[in-house]
């Protein structure tokens, strides 16, 4: 009996890619995985324009196509999480974007690597085609994500990954509401294998990821799985209260020299040490809110995602 493999592509607005991104995932498999069933699973994220209809018309000309229809906007992620429960298949492609710009042609590659006993085939990316200031920000994430966390996570790894049966089963049992998945398959802690190749420049539509998005989903993944920001903010503490504490001794010893000989305090250096405290607890209270947003989020219990409509599952 032929093993299937679920193939995963979350979308927004991409009347322009879906088609193509279908085609192509269907080419892989007939062409060079004869021996694999497969089933893809759109999940789309309240698209606006013709996607839902081109969607719908795939799902009617063949039914290995599954589409998911969000009542709105959840996130990708959240999306794909929705997705990966959903699916069936012995193995799980996390994402084939829409875009193409990790290429489904890769998919033999990781299934091969899955037959030799991976759990999770996770894609390198050595190189990709995008303007300076966002490549400074990838690798400023990646960075610190990877040397931050509690766990070890990748480098230049998205969520362009082949995952076994028992990691999703594994994933089921989080309880994320704001969940960062190639964090969250690392933390599983399968026997992994990583592959390099160069992402493809997008060929039709816009990308949907901005700056303030990628700032967004950094700071996400580093509060996931990392306490350092906390304990940064208490270094730094410790460290200013020191240094408080040092101040004051020098100007007691000073004061007791040179009494009544030295100028009184100075309102620019007031000025200065009340802006300069003021500054440092803004800033710890905006890391703790962030941690406190996360806990806000968590505890509140809200689905991962709303399902307006499903198309071709069968069997749920």
């Amino acid at each position: 009996m032929k093993q299937l493999v679920s193939v995963i592509t979350p979308c927004l607005n991409e009347q322009e890619t879906v088609r193509g991104c279908s085609e192509a995932v269907c080419k892989v498999f007939e062409n060079e995985l004869p021996d694999y069933n497969f089933e893809h699973i759109f999940a789309d994220n309240g698209s606006t324009d013709s996607t839902r209809s081109i969607l719908r018309r795939m799902a009617e000309e063949d039914d290995r196509l599954k589409v998911i229809f969000n009542s709105r906007n959840f996130g990708a992620e959240a999306s794909m999480l929705n997705a990966m429960r959903r699916s069936k298949g012995d193995a799980v492609m996390v994402m084939v974007p829409a875009d193409l710009q990790d290429p489904p042609e890769l998919l033999p590659a990781f299934i091969r690597h899955w037959k030799d006993g991976y759990k999770v085939v996770f894609a390198v990316r050595r190189q990709r085609d995008e303007n300076p200031i966002m490549m400074a920000v990838r690798k400023l994430f990646y960075v610190g994500v990877s040397r931050l966390s509690s766990i070890e996570i990748p480098q230049n790894v998205g969520e362009f990954q082949l995952i076994d049966r028992a990691v999703v089963n594994a994933l089921r049992g989080f309880e994320e509401r704001r969940p960062y998945l190639r964090g969250m398959i690392a933390s599983c802690g399968f026997k992994s294998i990583g592959i390099e190749y160069s992402m493809q420049k997008r060929r039709r539509g816009r990308s949907k990821n901005t700056l303030l998005s990628l700032v967004d989903q950094g700071l996400n993944g580093l509060i996931s799985f990392s306490t350092a920001p906390l304990r940064f903010c208490m270094l730094i503490g410790i460290f200013i209260a020191v240094l408080s504490l040092t101040f004051a001794a020098v100007s007691l010893f000073l004061s007791m020299i040179y009494y009544r000989e030295l100028a009184p305090p100075g309102v620019p250096a007031l000025v200065v040490a009340l802006f300069f405290f003021g500054g440092v607890q803004l800033f710890f209270l905006g890391v703790m809110g962030e941690y406190i947003s996360a806990i806000h989020t968590q505890v509140r219990g809200r689905p991962l995602v709303i399902e307006e409509e499903t198309i071709n599952f069968h069997d749920d």
